[in-house]
C-alpha cells in the first residue's frame, strides 16, 4: 500500500473508531432517527459548499443518480439507522467486534461484484489474524443484546461491505464531494420527517449535543471523504479492513482520556490487530512474467511468409 494509502487508512482508524462511543451517548436521550439526522444533516451543510465550489454537481447527479442512490441506501440510509438503533440495546464494544465482520463479508461479495482485487493466502490470513484480535479485544466487554439487536448490526455488516463495491465499480470517477455530499442531503431528507415526530421535548445535555457535533463533522463529513478517497486508493477490500482497526482506537481513547485500565489482553489483542491489517491491505506479490518459449518463434501465414507475433 502507498504512503497515501496509509496515511488514510490511519486517518479512518481514528475518525471510525469513535463513532460508537458518540452514538451511544446519543441515543441515551435522542431517538435513533434523530440521531441519523442530525448526523447527516450537519455533514451535508458542511460539505455542500465544497461540492458546488467544484462545479457540475447537478449533472454528476443526473449521470450516476441510480449507482448513486444505491450507495447512499446501503451505505447511510439503512446502516446508519440500524447500528444506531442496535447501539439502545448493545455496548458499543459489542457493536464494534460485529463490525469488523465487514471485510470477511466483502471478501464474499467481491465475487459477485467482479472485483479484480486478488486475495491471496496471505490477506485471507490477515483477515482472520485481525478477526481474532478484535476478538480478544472485546470478549471480555461484550454485554447486553437480544436477537433484533443482532440482526440490525448484521444488516449494518452487509451494507458496509456493499457499497464500498458499488461505489470501487460503478462510482469511480466521480469526484468525492460529489458523491457524499447528495447521498447526505437524501439521507437527511428521508429521516427529516422521523426526527420531527420524535424530536425531544427539551435541550439534550453537554454531552449529547458535543456527540452530535462529533459525530456530524468528524465522523461523517471528515470520515466520509477520507474513506471514498481510501477506497480509489487501495480497493474496497482493503478499505473495508480499517473495521479491525476501529474498537483498537477505541480502547485506547478510554485509556488515554478516562483512566481505563489496559491489560495484558488488550496488548495482545493490538498486536493481532495491527500484524491482521498489515497481512490483509498488503499488495500482492508481482509475479514474474516470462516469455514462453512458442511466444518468440516466427509462425508460418498460409501465403508462406513468416511473421513474428
Amino acid at each position: 500500500m502507498t504512503a497515501r494509502g496509509w496515511a488514510l487508512f490511519s486517518l479512518m482508524g481514528v475518525v471510525w473508531g469513535i463513532p460508537y462511543l458518540m452514538i451511544k451517548v446519543a441515543v441515551d436521550e435522542l431517538s435513533p432517527s434523530v440521531v441519523v439526522f442530525a448526523r447527516c444533516a450537519l455533514g451535508a451543510a458542511l460539505l455542500l459548499p465544497f461540492a458546488l465550489r467544484q462545479g457540475g454537481l447537478a449533472r454528476t447527479v443526473r449521470t450516476h443518480w441510480k449507482p448513486m442512490l444505491a450507495f447512499a441506501v446501503i451505505e447511510i440510509v439503512g446502516p446508519w439507522w440500524t447500528l444506531t438503533d442496535a447501539e439502545r440495546h448493545l455496548s458499543s464494544s459489542t457493536a464494534g467486534l460485529l463490525i469488523a465482520g465487514v471485510p470477511i463479508v466483502a471478501l464474499v461479495l467481491a465475487r459477485f461484484f467482479g472485483a479484480e482485487e486478488h486475495v491471496g493466502a496471505r490477506r485471507v490470513a490477515g483477515l482472520a489474524l485481525g478477526l481474532a484480535g478484535v476478538t480478544v479485544l472485546t470478549l471480555p466487554h461484550l454485554t447486553g443484546g437480544d436477537a433484533r439487536s443482532l440482526a440490525e448490526v448484521l444488516v449494518t455488516v452487509v451494507g458496509y461491505a456493499t457499497a464500498p463495491l458499488i461505489a470501487a465499480r460503478h462510482l469511480k470517477d466521480v469526484p468525492t464531494l460529489q458523491l457524499i455530499t447528495p447521498c447526505l442531503v437524501l439521507a437527511a431528507v428521508v429521516y427529516a420527517p422521523a426526527a420531527f415526530l420524535t424530536r425531544p421535548a427539551t435541550m439534550p445535555s453537554p454531552d449529547v449535543l458535543a456527540a452530535l457535533a462529533g459525530l456530524g463533522v468528524v465522523c461523517t463529513a471528515i470520515a466520509f471523504v477520507a474513506f471514498l478517497e481510501l477506497i480509489k486508493e487501495v480497493g474496497p477490500t482493503r478499505a473495508g479492513v480499517i473495521t479491525y482497526v476501529n474498537p483498537a482506537v477505541a480502547v485506547a481513547a478510554g485509556a488515554l482520556f478516562l483512566d481505563e485500565e489496559l491489560t495484558l489482553g488488550i496488548g495482545v489483542a493490538f498486536t493481532l490487530i495491527l500484524a491482521g491489517s498489515v497481512l490483509a491491505t498488503a499488495a500482492a506479490p508481482k509475479r514474474d512474467v516470462r516469455r514462453v518459449p512458442w511466444s518468440t518463434r516466427q509462425t508460418s501465414r498460409a501465403d508462406g511468409r513468416v511473421e513474428s507475433p
